[in-house]
């Protein structure tokens, strides 16, 4: 039986993947489907497939429908507006983490190892922005083979983040280098780009989903440590910084109470 509502949760999916900063794995989780997710793509793969495709379909028709519709507006945005749009990114991840240490249950679960851990996780998060290119948001316009084989591996890494909570697929492009290029693949429709991409994509999700499994299954609370602090890592590396225009900067406050309030409000929904 195809669970529709699915297609909703598809689209809030679909948009955060194209956020740097915001993982679809994160809004999963606040969602309340992150563990049937897991689950539904590592019996994809088994006897018993056809059960899943209930659950697939329609979440993969949600996340096509974002992608897809919002490529455009996101590229508009980026290029003429940063400062609010970013600061509603950071909105979404600061509604978010509350979200993942209550999952954690935290107070009770976490010792002084697990904030060691997410300290290190966020670090790593911190430290792999301050290293990335400046040029890094170049969109590649001629591509050669060695440009797909990169996209491929990219793509890879990046889909392995999407399925976790607190890392972004779109932030991984962005720091390899690739993100204003796909996103222009997608915008245009450069199928040859698209297929490249795709297959990164699903061998990254299958591969880290069944790891993921595993983790979460044997080691939850670090696991969610580690989650936790590379969500707050990406609040530095996204941060982009406070221009001298007050209207601006007004607009961004608006902007991250907005991106706040929505990550707060889909997770006490899908709870009640």
């Amino acid at each position: 039986m195809f669970e529709w509502k699915n297609i909703f949760r598809g689209m809030a999916m679909g948009a955060s993947d194209l956020i740097p900063g915001v993982s679809g794995g994160t809004i999963a989780l606040v969602l309340g489907i992150y563990h049937r997710l897991l689950a539904a793509i590592n019996h994809f793969f088994s006897k018993r497939w056809k059960e899943q495709l209930g659950f697939f379909i329609p979440l993969g028709l949600g996340i096509g429908i974002a992608i897809f519709s919002l490529s455009n507006l996101l590229e508009w945005l980026l290029m003429d507006y940063p400062q609010p749009t970013f600061f509603f990114f950071i909105g979404l991840i600061l509604g978010t983490i509350p979200f993942l240490l209550r999952e954690a249950d935290y107070k009770h679960s976490f010792r002084p190892l697990h904030y060691l851990i997410l300290i290190v996780a966020a670090v790593l998060i911190i430290l792999s922005g301050l290293f990335r290119e400046e040029d890094a948001g170049t969109i590649i316009t001629s591509l050669s083979a060695a440009d797909y084989i990169y996209l491929f591996f990219a793509a890879w890494l990046a889909s392995s983040a999407m399925i976790l909570p607190g890392v972004s697929g779109s932030f991984i492009l962005l720091l390899l280098g690739v993100y204003e290029t796909v996103i222009h693949a997608i915008s245009s429709l450069q199928f040859s780009v698209l297929l490249t991409v795709g297959a990164g994509v699903v061998i990254g999700i299958v591969v880290m989903s069944k790891l993921l499994h595993h983790l979460l299954r044997k080691h939850p609370t670090g696991t969610y440590a580690v989650m936790t602090g590379l969500l707050i890592g990406s609040l530095f590396v996204i941060f982009p910084g406070i221009g001298a225009n007050i209207t601006l900067l007004l607009l961004s406050i608006i902007t991250l109470v907005i991106g706040f309030l929505l990550a707060v409000t889909l997770g006490r929904l899908e709870r009640t």
